[in-house]
């Protein structure tokens, strides 16, 4: 069979990404941080755009009021058109639903990436790489420009190294061990190796460890974890044999095997119990303390309180939520001095880039408060008892419950963050995945489960604690139908140890204050 080629023609239909439409899904997903800098950053670009009075306290969320551009505040060329009808015609586009998402942007990595712009000849209609989608945000360079810079662990030492008063070849050595410490404060090198790439011999290299080690902060420069921590008890002065014995042995110390850790070193309980109260106190990660952290201020992007007739309030925090006007009176006057057909197509462009913005932040502001109505009527029974009440809940649910695409709640409720009466929550909190129920069919969420393993464990006893097996069938007395696997795969991810691990410590811990009370009452006696 040959292979010939031919033309033929297809109808078909596609979504058109336009570059407003693409702003209009960025502005949807970010965060209030973000979104003010994206505001700020349009303010300063677009010459009829200014910033809106900021409200003193949270407003219950109408319709936010969009500026009427009068029929006779501009005209170029007849009449420049700033209408919902003009820029869907100028546009190309839809203003009564800017999300409409039939298809997944997200799989388009280099569209969510692309800087949203518009040909200008004075202005470039641009985010800025904001993030969206996992695109790089320019507020974390914002933040640091504005926080004292703190030295980084390599640095520290570097500092340290130089008033050591250390001679050329130790401080050769010490620098190149500094390179190889990690962000734990950890001494990952091969002491044969470094000696023979450094052309020295390994006591030299003993040497230079020796001088890290008495550097700051105590336990800087270990090869393992048991040194780390005799470095910092040497420090403190408080490095005795009973301690030692105990560092010699953290392997049973990390399966708390306590039984087994009183005969290896040979302690009595209160001994042993005194060295672990001063083993917890040390730092496993001295080199953390100079890990650079970024930490912002969450704001609420919604309230919820409880009004006087029962029901719940849900308004939008109006300290988070930017408002934008357009200057009709502004534009009005730069129209009288137009000069040629350059300018009128940039006061065109930047009049309805102005005005779509502001659209574009009304149609937020009513989708963020319609999907948390719909999260605080689906959820009414955890603001009332508490997390032992959360229902499963998914974005398809919501998503049909509001006639709403799904990946369109789901920028929703990304990075937003909801304040009620049990505290503040990301939106994203309250979608839960469904485990079954035993006799009555009806579902649980799986962090309410969480929660009620939690308060299972919590109230056990040295001589009464729950196996994941005692633990699934206290949960199928509560209507739970769930497997131990699950629960095993739960209980590790709250940082839970075994029942075995459980049943020592607790053991442990009663027989250390059984021995500090016959202490205490034998001193009494005398």
């Amino acid at each position: 069979m040959g292979l010939s080629q031919s033309l033929a023609q297809r109808q078909g239909q596609s979504l058109v990404m336009t570059p407003q439409l693409s702003q209009s899904i960025k502005l949807l997903a970010m965060s209030n941080i973000e979104l003010a800098s994206f505001v700020e950053n349009e303010l300063e670009k677009n010459p009829f755009l200014e910033a809106g009075k900021d409200a003193t306290a949270p407003v219950e969320m109408e319709p936010v009021p969009t500026p009427e551009i009068s029929e006779d505040s501009i005209k170029l060329d007849g009449e420049l058109q700033t209408s919902a009808n003009a820029l869907e015609s100028d546009l190309g586009t839809s203003v009564e639903n800017v999300f409409p998402d039939e298809q997944d942007y997200r799989s388009d990595e280099k569209a969510a990436r692309q800087e949203l712009s518009t040909p200008s000849s004075a202005s470039e209609f641009s985010q800025n790489g904001l993030q969206i989608a996992g695109a790089a945000s320019t507020h974390d360079t914002a933040i640091a420009d504005y926080t004292a810079d703190q030295p980084s662990l390599h640095d520290h030492l570097d500092e340290q190294l130089a008033m050591s008063g250390a001679s050329r070849q130790t401080a050769f050595i010490v620098r190149n061990l500094i390179e190889a410490i990690d962000e734990s404060g950890y001494v990952r090198a091969d002491i044969e190796d470094m000696a023979a790439r450094l052309s020295v011999s390994t006591v030299a290299i003993e040497a230079g460890i020796a001088l890290l080690q008495s550097f700051e902060p105590a336990g800087i420069g270990a090869r393992n974890l048991a040194e780390c921590l005799r470095l910092q008890l040497a420090e403190r002065n408080r490095f005795d044999p009973a301690i030692a014995a105990v560092l010699d042995n953290l392997d049973l110390l990390a399966k708390r095997d306590f039984a087994q850790l009183q005969s290896v070193t040979g302690l009595s309980i209160e001994d042993l119990h005194d060295s672990l109260n001063e083993i917890r106190t040390l730092d496993p990660k001295p080199g953390f303390a100079f890990r650079p952290e970024l930490v912002e201020h969450v704001s609420p992007d919604v309230m919820v309180s409880e009004s006087p007739d029962g029901a719940w309030r849900i308004e939008l925090n109006s300290d988070t939520l930017p408002r934008v006007l357009v200057n009709n009176t502004y534009a009005a006057e730069v129209k009288k001095h137009l000069r040629g057909d350059e300018e009128r197509t940039f006061l065109s462009e930047c009049m309805q880039n102005a005005s779509w913005l502001s659209k574009s932040l009304d149609q937020r502001a009513q989708t963020i408060l319609k999907v948390a109505k719909e999260i605080v009527k689906q959820q009414d029974a955890f603001l009332v008892y508490g997390v032992t009440r959360l229902k499963p809940m998914t974005l398809r649910a919501v998503a049909d419950a509001i006639d709403m695409h799904e990946s369109s709640v789901s920028r929703v409720t990304s990075n937003k963050y909801i304040m009620t009466p049990r505290g503040m929550f990301e939106m994203k909190y309250f979608f839960t995945t469904a485990i079954g129920g035993t006799s009555t069919g009806e579902a649980h969420s799986a962090e309410a489960i969480r929660a009620q393993i939690r308060a299972l464990i919590e109230l056990e006893e040295p001589s009464s604690v729950l196996s994941d097996d005692a633990i699934v069938a206290a949960l199928k007395i509560t209507g739970v139908d769930i497997a131990r696997r699950t629960i095993t795969k739960y209980r590790e991810a709250m940082n839970i140890p075994s029942s075995v691990q459980r049943r020592r410590e607790k053991r442990a811990a009663a027989k250390a204050r059984e021995a500090s009370g016959s202490v205490g009452s034998l001193q009494a006696a005398e």
